[in-house]
């Protein structure tokens, strides 16, 4: 949506330290590390990144593009403010922004995993209550898994299905064992967010829209809301759990509000205004040139570069492996070469924003770009046979000199081209059997900077004959068309974090790629990546860990599945200067669990 490295020196302590050993529970705990020990004591006081002494009061308020027709985030069906995830559920343990992969007790007092690894039991809070107030219970836990993993989201499904049983185990103890060797699944289990069983009584869940307001379980609640224009969430005066360690200092904003906008201009104006309280900055060129309006100059807005250490992800236009003319990789390549980075980042970021070169930038779980050795050329020789060019020779994106003519990309692109079986008759780049090369890039309509990458991006393919047409349309039909796979070419962002697992699976693994209304957006069909994945989620060491990692990180680059764009090393957060934050920024800096959460505002 999204951590190895602690205060000074420590960073790399905890960087080299937190990756070894296993899951090695053998009494319940206050918290669960994927390799080693949680950095924190039992009895630590509060997160090392939040202001345990931060004052309750103000408002907080945040835009989006688009709109939203329901308010139940956890099912396949509508589009819901993306931060309700976040804010209106808890679940029995919370993720530490500071350390890779360790979660802290939240709903739950106690975890304890067994000694094979194959099953996890929590123990929940005698005083955890919903926002009713009344007590969370062993029922709302199961039926929360149960139905989250049947009929919600495509996000809780693969889980779900390596659960041999639930079971209630004591008054507040609930027990989850497995099917499937996965070290990761102890944790994961400690994340879904939980729900109240008796609201969801006689109710399609998978059919709730605006009528359901949630009962809740986080420090926030719903207080109103206009469809389609804006959500306000109050914080609860009672919340149960405003003094368990993980809690302390955090959300102590009295209001919430998420704000709707036709478009990133309008938006963005609003709060120049000083309609919104923040507002994050991903164009570099705009951060230093259009942020210089009054209330920047006399002092109300504070620009922050919040820096971070998680991987870059993967930004940039994603090519429908489902379509033929996206089957073969020398076309994907072909697509990668005629895109013109240096010159587009020039134009659009002042050639101040790095590229994308590997999945995991920016962190050390990337990809190195020279021939593959040691432990990760081991695994990837086991499947020699169906891997890309580059994936163990080594693979780099093509670097042009800067022009707008990039000439040694066009050529490159038209040979590759000419290599499957292309051929430009009369301007028109052909197939054998006399198809040309057309196709239509589907875009979210507000998003103004991808229409200006695309209106470079599309002259150019011009010059190799090559017609791609811009599709916008509204967020409801791009929905629609995304999960259906009904697109040839669109944009996209995936993060990731530096804790990689099952998620992987989601976004590039096989059956994701036949599942409609997944997230394998480019229709990946790589059995090496499931092999990889599985790899990385039964290894019990920090090197063959990484060494997964990486051979995943370069069959996703060597397949050619996404012309890369450009990532951020920092956050770019433009806020009213009455909103504060600690001193000192977590690994993974501006993520959710960040802002609102730390944050509090001076009175």
């Amino acid at each position: 949506m999204r951590s190895v490295f602690f205060r000074g020196c420590a960073a790399v302590a905890v960087a080299s330290t937190v990756l070894i050993g296993g899951i090695a529970n053998a009494e319940p705990k206050h918290g669960i590390a994927m390799y080693g020990e949680p950095a924190l004591p039992p009895d630590f006081v509060s997160l090392p990144y939040v202001n345990a002494d931060a004052p309750f009061g103000g408002k907080v308020s945040a835009g989006e593009v688009g709109s939203f027709d329901s308010l139940n985030p956890h099912i396949q069906k509508g589009r819901v403010p993306w931060q309700l995830r976040f804010l209106a559920y808890e679940s029995l343990m919370g993720r530490s922004l500071d350390e890779p992969f360790t979660l802290y007790g939240v709903l739950a007092e106690s975890i304890d995993v067994s000694d094979a690894g194959d099953s996890v039991e929590f123990v929940i809070r005698e005083e955890a209550r919903f926002s009713d107030g009344s007590p969370v219970t062993v029922e709302d836990v199961i039926w929360s898994y149960e139905t989250l993993g049947t009929k919600g989201h495509g996000r809780y499904r693969g889980s779900w299905a390596k659960v041999a049983s639930a079971e209630k185990t004591g008054e507040r103890s609930v027990k989850f064992t497995f099917n499937v060797e996965d070290r990761e699944l102890a944790l994961i289990m400690g994340m879904r967010p939980i729900l109240k069983k008796a609201q969801w009584d006689g109710k399609d869940f998978e059919e709730s829209g605006l009528d359901d307001i949630p009962i809740t379980s986080a420090p926030y609640m719903i207080d109103d809301f206009e469809a389609g224009r804006f959500v306000s969430l109050k914080r609860n005066p009672d919340y149960w759990g405003q003094d368990i360690p993980f809690r302390r200092g955090t959300n102590v904003i009295d209001e919430v509000r998420m704000e709707f906008f036709a478009d990133s201009t309008a938006m963005f104006e609003a709060f120049k205004a000083g309609a919104l309280t923040s507002h994050r900055e991903t164009n570099a060129a705009k951060w230093e040139q259009q942020f210089g309006f009054p209330r920047v100059t006399n002092g109300d807005v504070i620009k922050a570069e919040i820096p971070h250490k998680r991987p870059s992800g993967i930004t940039g236009f994603a090519m429908n492996t489902r379509k033929d003319i996206f089957k073969d990789w020398r076309v994907r390549e072909a697509m990668i070469q005629a895109f013109n980075f240096e010159f587009i980042n020039e134009k659009l970021n002042g050639g101040n924003q790095p590229r994308i070169t590997s999945y995991f930038s920016n962190s050390v779980l990337g990809m190195d770009h020279d021939p593959a050795q040691g432990k990760v050329l081991e695994l990837l020789e086991a499947h020699k046979a169906t891997l890309l060019p580059g994936t163990i020779e080594g693979y780099s994106l093509p670097v042009s000199n800067g022009s707008e003519r990039n000439r040694a990309g066009i050529v490159k692109a038209q040979d590759l081209l000419a290599e499957a079986g292309w051929e430009i008759k009369d301007g028109v780049m052909t197939s054998a059997e006399g198809k040309p090369l057309n196709f239509s890039i589907l875009v979210q309509s507000g998003s103004s900077e991808v229409l200006s990458i695309l209106n470079i991006y599309t002259q150019a393919l011009e010059r190799i004959g090559v017609f791609a047409k811009v599709d916008t349309i509204d967020g409801a039909q791009y929905r629609e068309r995304i999960d259906g796979f009904d697109f040839d070419m669109t944009y996209t962002t995936r993060g990731l974090s530096l804790s990689p697992g099952n998620e992987q699976l989601a976004y590039w693994g096989t059956e994701a790629a036949k599942t409609n209304g997944s997230r394998n957006i480019a229709g990946i069909n790589m059995p090496a990546i499931d092999a990889m994945v599985q790899q990385m989620l039964t290894v019990e060491s920090r090197e063959d860990y990484l060494a997964a990692v990486k051979a995943l990180d370069r069959i996703l680059m060597a397949g050619r599945y996404v012309v890369p764009l450009w990532y951020s090393p920092v956050s770019r957060l433009a806020h009213a200067k009455e909103l504060k934050r600690p001193d000192y920024t977590p690994a993974y800096g501006d993520w959710p669990g960040y802002l609102p959460d730390v944050w509090w505002v001076e009175q």
